[in-house]
């Protein structure tokens, strides 16, 4: 009976599909999120000296330098060099007052790759559900002021095989999806109202997801025009099995990077136009070619205050147990949540 309560609620509850208050039940996950730390002791942050074997560890490179000379070089120390047409992949946030990333901070990035910004529509309204009007908040928001930009889905959706997966068999990218060879993912890392919180494999998941994909994804592949309503944990699963079907396509992973830029951290999604104000400080940029170690790094980091500033949004991401998506990433072959954390500052 509460679960059918919940799911009769879960629409109304839900502000442009992102805003749910807090579960009163709280997924007691911190430990794993924090051992999971892996710092090489040459870079280490903080003094630390927690340092443990370096073999088998993705590269994650850190810099608390958020300007766009910082993201600059955080993304260079990947020495990625794509010999095609490059996408940049963000969200164009939702007005009026989201936390999206701004353009006078990414701009020099994008430049520098030639890139062409793309995004896909929203599966639960909002201004960026149609997409004349998802053009129109582009261009309000800056972004088509800084480079040429796409919505993905415009004309609908292409099918991408996943392989390994225990929820879904088939994710829906937008049509336009192979117009571009390379995809740079950059994403702001942040909480969010259903996935617990929001990196690169939220966008390279749900973000590539066109309408339709959407809603197959936050349903755990049962519909694909109504997104609500899902097994949580299986909406979860059906992240990580959507974002391994993307970097399966992209030449397993040899034609996509990730940047998470660690600013304006709210409990709540760029997808909601009146978040809660962070009260969190901001941290730093990331990168790394393994999207499962870059968020697992950005997670770790958040832990790292869930006795301050941090409190809040480490409720948020256990109270969703949205650790379990770096799990089944992990799980299904991603990536890996060992890492070891390079700090350019140094």
């Amino acid at each position: 009976m509460i679960k059918k309560l919940l799911a009769l609620l879960l629409p109304i509850l839900v502000l442009s599909g992102c805003s749910l208050s807090e579960s009163a039940n709280t997924t007691q996950n911190s430990s794993k999120a924090n051992s999971k730390i892996l710092e090489s002791e040459e870079s280490s942050m903080n003094g630390s000296n927690q340092t443990r074997s370096a073999k088998d560890a993705s590269t994650v490179y850190f810099t608390s330098d958020i300007t766009p000379d910082g993201l600059v070089a955080v993304y260079e120390k990947l020495g990625w060099k794509p010999q095609g047409k490059v996408a940049v992949k963000l969200s164009t946030g939702e007005p009026p007052a989201s936390n999206y990333l701004r353009p006078e901070l990414i701009k020099d990035l994008v430049q520098s790759v030639s890139g062409t910004i793309v995004e896909c529509n929203t599966a639960y309204g909002g201004s960026r559900a149609q997409t004349e009007m998802h053009y129109q908040v582009a261009k309000d928001h800056g972004f088509t002021d800084i480079a040429d930009f796409q919505i993905q889905d415009e004309n609908g959706s292409m099918t991408l095989t996943v392989n390994g997966g225990s929820v879904l068999t088939e994710n829906y990218v937008g049509a336009a999806f192979d117009d571009y060879e390379y995809y740079l993912i950059l994403s702001h890392f942040k909480g969010h109202a259903m996935a617990g919180y929001g990196g690169a494999i939220k966008n390279i998941s749900i973000g590539l997801g066109s309408s339709e994909g959407k809603s197959w994804i936050h349903s755990g592949g049962t519909s694909k025009t109504n997104p609500w309503g899902g097994e949580q944990d299986k909406f979860l699963e059906a992240m990580a099995e959507a974002g391994k079907s993307v970097s399966d396509h992209l030449g397993n992973g040899e034609r996509i990077v990730y940047v998470n830029v660690m600013n304006r951290l709210s409990i709540d999604c760029d997808c909601d136009g009146n978040p809660a104000e962070p009260d969190m400080h901001d941290i730093g940029i990331l990168a790394s070619t393994d999207p499962v170690a870059l968020d697992q790094a950005c997670l770790d980091l958040v832990y790292e205050q869930k006795d301050g500033d941090g409190a809040s949004l480490v409720n948020r991401i256990e109270s969703r147990n949205g650790l379990h998506t770096l799990e089944h990433a992990e799980e299904i072959g991603l990536g890996s949540r060992n890492y070891q954390l390079v700090n350019i500052d140094d």
